[in-house]
């Protein structure tokens, strides 16, 4: 633990609904109350009005050919409210870093001071290959390291001359991008493999990871935590979880034995294969918490990998797959778990982001402001 709580929520611009299948890459309308949610730009500043009007510091924007375009629909929303900032996500290879500056230095002075940045290396060959990407895993992340320094290059402000850059995937000659006042935003990273790792103590500022049981959590971090520190850094910790937070822990739990009633057979067949193709050694890990089980299981409290941690999101969706689960305290004491083993933000979702924003935001959100444990807006 090394600073008070950040929260943050996420901006489902790839659309919403109240199931786990009615999102996202399978997007459709599903035969439940409320069906599927268009990303429009209405419905996005709901949820991120919701998301400001409670203690939430950001607001995540996913990256893919399944959602909206990030830069886009923040600078939208940007103008949809007045302190809340975007964590936008975006992929290294597919532009370039000068560039990056430049876009994240005006972004920042259009808004006051309220980007941050999400770079993904990317774990999916078939995602990379649709933007004519095709390097390999491990030189994914090369790339990515080259790119981080040249982001930090063309915006340090205390060299004396323009930042110039030979690498094996970047030749940049004599670039700089004015910063000022609010310099480069600060960088989230997340990677699970020995490449990505290397990348994010050596370069990032936020090592983001998807949540697992905290004693897992608080060994890596310990970990690496100490190879940053060889190389003259202090990283701090991120960690992407889903939240069903309730007045009681059997309202919440219903709400998870609904969800996972709506969850055919098939779709978790389908999900799998999915993972199976992923290089991601961090899908790997969340496929790996429920790899034994076949099919949909009766009761949602059987997919528990630790009191009030729920795995049935990773059954049917790739990328995070745990949610907490449980009264609004039980989800706030959660929280500082997590926080205790070492994470200061929380970037949390539910179904739907709108409703679910309210839910948490009034109940384990404000019960951990109460305790003093959150960082001020």
């Amino acid at each position: 633990m090394s600073g008070r709580i950040q929260l943050h929520w996420y901006l489902p611009t790839n659309g919403d609904s109240r199931g786990l299948t009615g999102s996202g890459a399978d997007s459709h309308v599903i035969e439940i109350a409320g069906g599927f949610r268009p990303p429009t730009l209405s419905y996005l500043g709901e949820v991120a009005r919701a998301a400001e009007a409670q203690p939430f510091h950001a607001v995540l924007t996913p990256t893919g050919t399944w959602c909206e375009d990030a830069w886009i629909a923040t600078a939208a929303l940007s103008r949809e409210t007045t302190r809340l900032k975007f964590l936008v996500a975006f992929r290294p290879g597919l532009i370039s870093p000068t560039l990056v500056a430049h876009q994240a230095a005006t972004f920042q002075r259009l808004t006051d001071g309220r980007l941050l940045l999400n770079v993904v290396t990317g774990g999916d060959r078939f995602e990379q290959a649709r933007f004519g990407d095709h390097l390999d895993h491990d030189a994914r992340y090369e790339r990515t390291a080259e790119f981080i320094e040249v982001l930090r290059g063309v915006t340090d402000e205390s060299q004396a001359e323009p930042f110039s850059f030979k690498g094996r995937h970047y030749d940049i000659r004599q670039a700089r991008i004015n910063a000022t006042p609010f310099g480069l935003p600060d960088i989230f990273f997340g990677g699970a493999s020995t490449a990505a790792t290397e990348v994010a103590t050596s370069h990032a500022d936020v090592y983001l990871v998807w949540g697992r049981q905290p004693s897992l959590e608080a060994d890596n971090i310990i970990r690496l935590k100490a190879q940053a520190a060889a190389k003259g850094r202090d990283l701090k910790f991120g960690v992407r979880l889903h939240v069903i937070s309730r007045d009681t822990e059997g309202e919440a739990w219903a709400v998870a034995d609904k969800l996972l009633s709506w969850i055919s057979p098939d779709q978790v067949a389908k999900a799998r294969d999915l993972a199976a193709k992923s290089e991601s050694v961090g899908q790997g890990n969340m496929s790996a918490l429920h790899a034994e089980r076949d099919g949909v299981p009766k009761s949602a409290r059987e997919l528990q990998i630790h009191p009030g941690v729920w795995s049935g999101y990773g059954l049917v969706r790739g990328g995070a797959g745990t949610a907490l689960v449980g009264s609004h305290e039980q989800v706030a004491d959660l929280i500082e778990d997590y926080h205790n083993a070492g994470f200061d933000h929380f970037i949390l979702s539910g179904q739907p982001h709108l409703e679910e924003a309210w839910h948490f935001g009034e109940g384990a959100a404000a019960l951990l402001k109460s305790r003093g444990r959150l960082a001020p807006v």
